[in-house]
Parts: structure tokens; sequence; C-alpha cells
């Protein structure tokens, strides 16, 4: 079934920054995987390897033991099949908001005119048409972040892997920013992880996984019927 298709395994994935007495270990040995469909948020504070197993899975950093496979993508994930959004827009100053959303498939080779139309679709999923034609610095910060996202979004991911993407907005704002990322996702049939601080928007995934010093904890449901236990998934983390 696609819904139990699995996008991202890591096992025993492990990621060590240094060498000697001064090495940190940022993840120890995760073991887990995300399907199609899944809805997951990563809570934990500042420092306990959240952005650091999103980067494995995104394999923007290889894992120093263990390993990260993406057998429902290919060997390596192909470009475009995963999008990552990071906590800041990063968006090019002389940029139009559709040229910023445009630019990776521009760079991937795809003409300029298809980028733009694909670009503007992906304006319109995250509810910022009315942006297309403002610069960066007319754009407010959740307004960016919208942008950013379209970005991504232009694409075409089947996972879309989200590194504390309201950590430099206000809560209001930053609750917006979900409200897009999950209907997005459900537009365009993609897995949403979301690491997060705040216990308030980690709620509003179907899972919450945790980290802690490094360390996965098991997952559980979110949202479980009053006097029940949160129910184990039957998988891991």
């Amino acid at each position: 079934m696609t819904g139990q298709e699995v996008l991202v395994r890591c096992e025993d994935a492990a990621r060590t920054f240094g060498r000697g007495p001064t090495a940190v270990v940022a993840v120890h040995g995760a073991t887990c995987q995300i399907r199609a469909g899944d809805r997951i948020a990563i809570a934990g504070p500042s420092g306990s390897g959240k952005s650091t197993l999103l980067h494995l899975m995104a394999a923007l950093e290889k894992p120093t033991s263990g390993q990260v496979t993406w057998p429902g993508l290919s060997q390596r994930p192909p470009a475009g099949a995963i999008g990552v959004v990071f906590q800041g827009p990063s968006l090019i100053p002389a940029l139009t908001a559709v040229e910023n959303a445009a630019l990776p498939l521009v760079l991937a080779g795809v003409a300029d005119s298809a980028a733009q139309l694909r670009a503007a679709h992906a304006l319109a999923l995250v509810d910022a048409t009315d942006l297309a034609n403002r610069l960066p610095e007319e754009l407010s910060g959740g307004q960016a972040q919208r942008v950013a996202i379209a970005r991504v979004l232009a694409l075409g991911p089947r996972l879309v892997l989200a590194d504390e993407p309201t950590g430099q907005l206000d809560r209001t704002t930053g609750q917006h920013i979900i409200d897009v990322l999950l209907t997005a996702a459900d537009e365009l049939g993609a897995a949403l992880v979301v690491t997060t601080h705040d216990p308030t928007v980690a709620q509003r995934l179907t899972e919450q996984w945790a980290m802690h010093e490094g360390r996965l904890v098991p997952a559980s449901t979110a949202r479980p019927p009053a006097g029940t236990e949160p129910r184990q998934k039957g998988r891991t983390p």
C-alpha cells in the first residue's frame, strides 16, 4: 500500500562531530522510519540533536556509523524528492518572491517559463499569490517563511523536512506556518516531519517523537482518547 511505503529508514544511525576528547556525539544510534503520509513532530530543546537527525534523513549529513536509506525513493534521495525548510528563509534579496520560489527549478535546468508556473502554483499552495512580485525586504517574517516553503514545494517533494520552521516567528505566525505546511503536504500527498522546541507546534502533528541529548525517544500517538495511555506505534522509533 502506498500509505505504508517507507521513504526514509535510519538504522542505528549516529553522527559525531570532531575527534578524540573534543568529539561531540550529536545523534546516538537512531533507528526510525518515515512512511508516505506521515505527519511527525520531533520535539526537544536546542542542542538535542533534532536538526542533525533531520540532516541525516535529507542526506545533508552522512552518518558516522549505522546507515540511512531511502527505500521508497532510491539509494540516495533524487533531486527534489526531499525538500528541506530551514529556520530562516534565506531568500535572495535581489529576486522577487516568485523568482525565489522558482530558483531551485531553474538551477536544476527547468525552463524559465515552466519554473515560473510551478513557482506560482507553489505560492498559491501557501496562500502567498499576492506576494509574488515583492522583494524579500518587503515581506514580514511570516511572509518570507511562506515563500521559503513555496521554494521547497515547487520541487514537488514526496517528503518535506521542516527544521524549526517557526523558531524565528511569534506564536500566532508560527501556528499559521504549521497550517500552511499541513495543508501543502496534504495537497502534494507528501509526508511531513517538523522539528520544534515548542510543544504547541508538536501537538499539531499526528505523531510526536522526542530527542534528548542526541537520543531518539519512542513515538507516541498524539491526542490519545481521554482516560487512555498513549498507544505505541508498531514500528520504530
